[in-house]
């Protein structure tokens, strides 16, 4: 939102500076984004009169000029405007002067063998128009000397403000200062609306017709001013609309344009003679197309509302209006509308259409429903003034609502929620400043919400005021009172586990990722997802459709955006919420990591001394079981099935468990089709835990580590070769191994594996290193042998399996 100090002042009656005023704006909620100072941009330019212009000895199109400054002796300008001639008053900038139209700081030079010391320059060169066909003009009597930016008016600052969603009151001028005046900066001197007399009736009806769906309008209110003159609006409404970005059309588009920006009320303008009978106010049927002001074409739908007559759609309300009934300089008779629209509906047409308009803008947040007439008849007094014609009666379709809302507001809740204790008078103060009705007496007020404020349902919002106005600064610093002796954990079991994820892979050399919860219905097909719970009624685009049924999606796409950027090796994990349903239950926190390209457990990319690795599922099952050991998760008793989900590769995938009822997660290679539907490309390996499944830690009497037991006695391995069918799992041999004697088999593990035609079709060798760890006394080789077969015997009955020779 911008304005100019100048604009402020017409609704403000105060004599802070334009520090105070910005320091102001943003204490009260209304954050200054920025202040254009042209003042200070323009302050090295300065008018002067060329004194004489000769012809260039080297150049036919260039002149040396000699110009009086208003500093002391004449100076020396190359110039090669077509208009610079001598006696004229222009715009000159001496050496060490930034141009902005040009990006460049002056220096003193030579051209074509002349000296030039300055410039004469162009509107362009100072960025006030885009006429650059020869140098600024000035009249006879321009004072010599003086700053151009104070003669010509272009001193005056615009301030940029950031408005929140929550404040539409203040999208307009008027309401900036309203603010500013609560907040004891001046006082506020909007003047109010004096009614505009109708000369005759309306010729034109209107009907509000939305079928037995829900009105998009409430009210609609319509008058004809015939006998308009219309052309270019006054130089001081142009000025207005350039500050603040806008380009000047003419008298009666700019008028409407003014009043979006002061008083926050959007309207709109037909040009009477391009309307054919009465308008209706309905939804638009499916089809309908629209040729809009911009110069595009829209087909709509009957979500959206529209403004129709005997030809069909004129107008997309609350939007933009159609190029067929626009006004122009042939423009005799107008018919100016004020309306109120359902702001969902405005939302979703613009967002549906692509369309950001200063009305839309407006309209989906709210406009003030008791200022849509006198809204209307400020802009017809403003037609009358500037392009003349006669007013015809008001016709209102619908009816305006009536704020009803009051609050009973105990002054106490201002302590209670804030913390500082303003006497009631001044509460009041600030609450009938910013328009509230104020009525009661302490120790409770009933306060009457104003119809600008949609914001303000209950109490809170109330206390909000007034702390806003008051500052924040006021409320007093209070420390957190400490805890006696050592503070008790405040982390639930879930925030420990997310952190320690976080860390554990952070730690592994994965990047951590934030991607968003929502994601498309072909990615979220793809990974079990899609179901019609889950489909988003109001997407923020149409590849956000669906919440995300896991978070593997999010990183594969951000792992392709990274490698189409040059970075094809790397990891990333995420921590965060996925869906399944609608029902808290459904709802659980996971953490994944991905793989790319060649970035393994070493690291990744190409090296002279060997050809890189790509990932593989060993990578991402490393990865999840390195995750749940930092959890504290019981890995020894975790169960690793072959297979996974159907987005990962049916031969190089693995699903980890607790039981076949309690599935912890997936890890593997992704599937080429999952990833052909994501239109991503691998090598690509990948885990997900549900942190939520993982079971909790059990309690200890005592958070004191229990005292390292080492062994005095040498521990003993021994290798063993089973072969056994191929389908069976070298877990099974480990589990088998493991439970031969638990309390001499330290470890089991895998060394090995050889197939081959000696050992017989479908027939495989596992080799495992079994270490024997006694605690009380050296084995014997006796002892040592009789383990062994127990090793054998356990294996043999667990998988088939026999030692091989």
């Amino acid at each position: 939102m911008k304005f100019t100090l100048s604009w402020l002042k017409e609704h403000l009656e105060t004599g802070a500076s334009l520090a105070e005023i910005t320091e102001a704006l943003t204490r009260v909620g209304l954050e200054v984004e920025g202040v254009d100072d042209p003042a200070a941009r323009l302050a090295g330019f300065s008018i002067a009169h060329v004194v004489s212009a000769e012809q260039h000895p080297n150049a036919d199109r260039l002149r040396v000029c000699m110009v009086d400054t208003g500093a002391g002796e004449p100076v020396q300008v190359v110039c090669g405007a077509p208009n610079a001639r001598a006696g004229m008053k222009s715009v000159f900038s001496p050496p060490g002067t930034y141009i902005p139209g040009k990006g460049i700081t002056l220096a003193i030079g030579t051209i074509r063998g002349v000296e030039s010391r300055g410039m004469l320059c162009s509107a362009a060169e100072l960025e006030i128009s885009e006429d650059h066909d020869g140098i600024i003009e000035l009249p006879a009597d321009a004072p010599v000397g003086t700053p151009y930016a104070a003669y010509a008016g272009l001193d005056d600052p615009v301030i940029d403000i950031a408005i929140t969603p929550n404040r539409p009151d203040c999208l307009g001028v008027a309401g900036v200062a309203r603010d500013l005046a609560a907040a004891g900066l001046g006082t506020a001197k909007t003047p109010a609306v004096a009614p505009v007399e109708g000369r005759f009736p309306a010729p034109v009806s209107v009907t509000l017709d939305f079928g037995d769906g829900e009105p998009l309008s409430p009210a609609f209110a319509l008058r004809l001013v015939r006998g308009v003159k219309n052309g270019p609006s006054p130089d001081w409404l142009q000025k207005k609309l350039r500050a603040i970005g806008l380009r000047p059309i003419n008298a009666l588009v700019d008028i409407t344009n003014l009043l979006t920006f002061d008083r926050n009320r959007p309207l709109h303008v037909f040009d009477a003679a391009k309307v054919k009978g009465d308008l209706t106010v309905r939804r638009a049927h499916a089809g309908e197309t629209l040729l809009a002001l911009d110069g595009r074409t829209y087909t709509l739908d009957e979500t959206m509302c529209v403004i129709a007559d005997e030809n069909g759609v004129e107008s997309l309300a609350g939007i933009m209006g159609g190029e067929a009934t626009g006004c122009s300089e042939t423009t005799t008779d107008v018919l100016i509308e004020s309306a109120l629209w359902e702001p969902l509906s405005i939302a979703r047409t613009g967002r549906a259409l692509g369309i950001n308009s200063d009305a839309r803008y407006r309209f989906e947040r709210g406009v003030d429903p008791a200022f849509t007439v006198p809204g209307l008849e400020l802009a017809t007094r403003l037609v009358l003034d500037l392009c003349g014609g006669e007013p015809s009666e008001i016709v209102v379709a619908g009816a305006v609502p009536e704020p009803r809302l009051s609050i009973a507001f105990p002054v106490a809740e201002v302590k209670r929620l804030a913390g500082i204790d303003p006497p009631a008078d001044e509460i009041a103060r600030v609450l009938g400043a910013l328009g509230f009705g104020v009525s009661g007496e302490a120790p409770a007020f009933t306060v009457a919400v104003p119809s600008w404020r949609p914001d303000v349902e209950g109490k809170a919002d109330l206390v909000e005021e007034v702390v806003r106005i008051l500052g924040v600064d006021a409320v007093p610093s209070t420390p957190m009172r400490r805890a006696e002796g050592v503070a008790k954990p405040v982390l639930t079991l879930p925030q420990q586990r997310e952190r320690r994820a976080k860390r554990a892979l952070a730690a592994r050399g994965l990047v951590e990722a934030v991607t968003w919860s929502f994601i498309t219905r072909k990615a979220a097909q793809a990974f079990g997802g899609g179901a019609e719970a889950l489909v988003l009624s109001n997407p923020i685009s149409a590849d956000m459709s669906d919440m995300r049924p896991s978070l593997a999606p999010g990183l594969l796409l951000a792992a392709q955006r990274n490698a189409d950027r040059g970075s094809a090796d790397l990891a990333l994990f995420e921590v965060g919420q996925v869906f399944r349903g609608v029902r808290p239950q459904d709802q659980s926190t996971a953490a994944a990591g991905i793989r790319r390209g060649s970035a393994g457990l070493a690291g990744g990319g190409r090296h002279w001394r060997a050809k890189p690795a790509s990932v593989s599922v060993y990578d991402a099952k490393a990865d999840a079981l390195a995750l749940l050991d930092a959890l504290g998760a019981p890995v020894d008793k975790m169960q690793i099935v072959a297979g996974g989900p159907d987005f990962l590769h049916p031969g190089r995938s693995g699903t980890i468990q607790l039981g076949p009822q309690t599935v912890i997660g997936w890890f593997g290679e992704f599937h080429p089709l999952t990833l052909e539907a994501l239109d991503v490309a691998g090598p690509l390996a990948g885990f997900e835990l549900i942190l939520d499944r993982i079971p909790a830690p059990k309690a200890r009497p005592t958070r004191t580590k229990p005292a390292l037991a080492l062994s005095a006695f040498q521990p003993v391995v021994r290798d063993f070769a089973f072969v056994v069918d191929r389908g069976v799992e070298a877990a099974k041999i480990v589990r088998a191994a493991e439970g031969a004697d638990r309390k001499l088999v330290a470890e089991v593990a895998v060394f090995d594996l050889f197939e081959g035609a000696a050992l017989g079709a479908d027939r495989k060798s596992v080799a495992i290193a079994v270490t024997l760890q006694p605690t009380d006394r050296t084995l014997t080789e006796e002892e040592i042998d009789a383990v062994s077969a127990k090793i054998v015997a356990q294996v043999a009955k667990a998988t088939g399996g026999t030692l091989r020779s």
